[in-house]
């Protein structure tokens, strides 16, 4: 009877023994997932703030962003604009390149047929010749009595 005592005695040690490794593991298990929600909490909390200054960052950058592009944009208009207008400049010369040629051959044109003419007629050249020959003398006495009437008025301007 002693080993059955000595036994039951062993076997209900053993009953409360698992009982209190179990109530103590259950408070391990309870603080422990206490301190886990706090850390998921804590890891949650960052998390969002994380994401809110990603959203903020995200925003000023975009907003930075469009500041360049719009820079580029107005940029990229001025060369267009620049580059528009050296065309019509350059458009502008070629177009009286082509007419100060096109003069040019008109003026040859005229020559070769006064050549051509005078060659023809020597009376006519002579004429031609006599004619500007009394142009100038018409103009030397001209400006000759232009010149003494200027010095007679202001002779007269003066003594007076």
């Amino acid at each position: 009877m002693r080993k059955w005592a000595n036994f039951h005695h062993k076997i209900r040690h053993w009953q409360l023994r698992p009982s209190f490794t179990l109530t103590r593991h259950r408070d391990i298990l309870q603080d422990y997932t206490q301190e886990f929600r706090k850390t998921q909490n804590n890891l949650k909390s960052r998390k969002e703030r994380e994401e809110l200054l990603q959203g903020v960052k995200k925003e000023i950058d975009k907003t930075a962003l469009n500041r360049r592009l719009d820079f580029y944009m107005k940029e990229r208009d001025h060369l267009v604009s620049s580059e528009r207008m050296v065309d019509e400049q350059i458009a502008i010369a070629i177009d009286t390149k082509e007419g100060l040629v096109t003069q040019r051959a008109a003026f040859k044109k005229i020559q070769s047929r006064m050549m051509d003419i005078t060659s023809r007629f020597p009376t006519l050249n002579n004429l031609i010749h006599k004619i500007n020959m009394k142009k100038r003398k018409d103009s030397i006495i001209i400006g000759c009595v232009i010149g003494i009437c200027t010095f007679l008025l202001l002779y007269y301007g003066f003594h007076k």
